[in-house]
């Protein structure tokens, strides 16, 4: 739906950009601007930017730009209309009234209210006869009648219909249950539609916000898959969400556990630690690592002593590690996971196995330490060179000293030697990253710019000017009249840019004003990153009405010039003047 000026006017004033930005990413004030490590890609150097001059924001590591409701609409995965109601929330403002049929945010509220009306149907027949297995199966693991409800743990019966009939008969249309994955069709040539979670413990997964928003279920026998769950849908994305955040984030500790499974986090909250979270069905990402930056200073690992767990807990450090949170691991004994230790040996023992845990550095010296023989030179060697590797990846060169002469007093070596080593492996990484680094930034901005603007590859000389232009207007709007007498929209040789120059003209025209939030609404975050990235190059070069005027001159020679590959689109004189101009500029 189209939303007033002056709502979407007042929404940006009671949201000012940077308090938004900074109840996700720690930003510092550098001047007008401040800048922290992006939260849309991994970073070790800050690359992400506020300004809160013109309520937008830019990265110049992946190119994400916009205003506060894109950033709204990326960060939280929500649609435009989501993100304005999030903003409108949190500044205690009510939406104007809807009287289009917004048809995604209908279907994304009505998945989210299937998803609620489905959780409390698998929690009522858990204490059904029906449910007796799915209770059984809880107790025997120890969870009380008290923690059950606390997670609204659920079972789904045996049988293809179930909770079909249950939610048709709450008058939810097929499409709905489908697109809320509690429904699929059979692939048969039916067509007929079954209860996707059947003969499963069901494990409701609830966002920060309360809602239900997925499902993990898992079978009470040995078939497979051991847990199925809740693909991404409009209002679940499993690389965006924590299991049990909505309570740990409640917990005031400043710190996080995190665990590899559902059940882990259930036993360490009913035995006291509600700081629990894990991962939903995927493996850790750096959306995760960035997710719990959020919410922690320090994360405390506690995965499974095989070796996928231990695969798990290094990819977690790694992720970790770029974001700047304290990270500290727990090593169980006898290979035992928290849910076990804890049967066996009560809270205490664990707050000691926290209390005892080595941070992510020792952790990782201790496992090189076990893959090689220490007794001998050559084993010591490897090492050395293994655990070189491992301090040249720390960012602060205090930890580099106190471990390198830690690893000097136990192996009989020098620390300078340690350091030299350490220095070497430093080079070669900023060697290695810089070249990444530029060639990602370089892929990006050329991908980002032939999926928007395709035609920019074919008319680089005008959709340069163009982007100029188009930053420059957005940023000083009061050169658009003067811009609009010399330079018709048509004559904007590439389709992306001529459409947004004409929406400038428009708008200028009204009176309205000319900002990036009020093009969030007709562009999706790759064009938003594009005008941005327009903005960002404006905001570096000359912002003046003799740049505006040199920008329409190339605009207005590659425009005849795109025309005199086909003359019979262009008239007589417009021909000779194009001639007479080339001819001028060969002089």
């Amino acid at each position: 739906m189209p939303l007033p000026d002056s709502f979407l006017q007042e929404l940006i004033s009671r949201n000012p950009i940077e308090d938004v930005v900074d109840s996700y990413v720690r930003t510092k004030r550098r001047g007008r601007t401040a800048v922290g490590l992006c939260p849309f890609h991994g970073e070790k150097t800050p690359s992400f930017t506020v300004y809160p001059e013109t309520a937008s924001f830019y990265c110049f590591g992946c190119g994400a730009g916009g205003d506060v409701i894109t950033f709204i609409k990326k960060i939280e995965n929500l649609d435009y209309l989501d993100a304005v109601r999030f903003l409108a929330d949190r500044a205690g403002m009510k939406m104007p009234e809807d009287k289009a049929d917004d048809a995604v945010s209908r279907l994304r509220l009505r998945v989210l209210e299937a998803n609620r009306d489905a959780a409390r149907y698998f929690h009522s027949v858990l204490y059904s006869p029906a449910g007796r297995p799915g209770l059984e199966y809880y107790h025997s693991r120890g969870y009380t009648d008290n923690t059950i409800r606390r997670f609204g743990l659920g079972y789904a019966p045996e049988g293809f219909h179930n909770l079909l009939d249950h939610l048709r008969g709450k008058g939810y249309r097929d499409d709905e249950l489908t697109a809320a994955f509690l429904a699929a069709r059979s692939r048969n040539g039916s067509g007929r539609l079954y209860d996707i979670f059947r003969n499963r413990v069901m494990i409701p997964i609830i966002d920060i916000r309360g809602n239900v928003i997925a499902f993990g279920g898992r079978v009470l026998d040995d078939s497979k898959p051991k847990y199925l769950n809740t693909s991404d849908t409009l209002v679940f994305k499993k690389t965006n969400n924590l299991f049990a955040l909505n309570f740990a984030k409640a917990s005031k500790e400043g710190r996080l556990i995190l665990c590899e499974g559902y059940m882990d986090v259930i036993a360490l909250h009913q035995a006291g630690f509600t700081n629990a979270v894990a991962a939903l069905g995927t493996s850790f990402t750096e959306e995760h690592a960035r997710l719990i930056a959020r919410y922690a200073d320090e994360v405390i690992l506690v995965f499974d002593a095989d070796a996928a767990g231990q695969k798990g807990a290094k990819r977690a450090i790694g992720l970790l590690r770029e974001t700047g949170v304290h990270i500290r691991v727990i090593t169980i004994p006898d290979g035992k996971d928290p849910d076990e230790f804890l049967k066996h040996n009560g809270p205490e023992r664990f707050k000691l196995l926290i209390d005892r845990s080595a941070n992510d550095v020792e952790y990782q010296l201790i496992g090189l330490g076990r893959r090689h023989p220490l007794n001998t030179a050559d084993g010591r060697v490897a090492y050395l060179r293994e655990a070189s590797q491992l301090l040249a990846r720390l960012s602060s060169p205090i930890e580099r000293d106190v471990y390198a002469g830690k690893l000097a007093s136990e192996m009989g070596v020098g620390k300078e030697a340690i350091l030299s080593q350490v220095e070497y492996y430093m080079a070669a990484q900023r060697r290695q990253q810089g070249k990444k680094q530029l060639s990602q930034a370089v892929r990006r901005a050329e991908e980002g710019t032939r999926k928007v603007n395709p035609e920019a590859d074919k008319h680089l000389r005008a959709s340069r000017a163009e982007e100029g232009l188009l930053g420059l207007l957005i940023l000083n709007p009061d050169y658009l009249k003067a811009v609009s007498q010399e330079l018709p929209a048509e004559e904007m040789v590439t389709a992306f840019n001529r459409t947004l120059y004409s929406r400038l003209l428009d708008r200028h025209r009204q009176g309205l004003l000319i900002e990036l939030a009020f093009l969030a609404a007709d562009y999706d975050a790759d064009e938003m990153a594009y005008v941005s990235h327009m903005v960002q190059m404006a905001r570096e070069a000359a912002q003046t009405p003799e740049q505006a005027a040199a920008y329409v001159k190339v605009i207005r020679e590659e425009h005849a010039m795109a025309g005199l590959q086909s003359p019979g689109s262009l008239p007589d004189d417009a021909i000779q003047s194009l001639l007479a101009a080339m001819r001028e500029q060969k002089k």
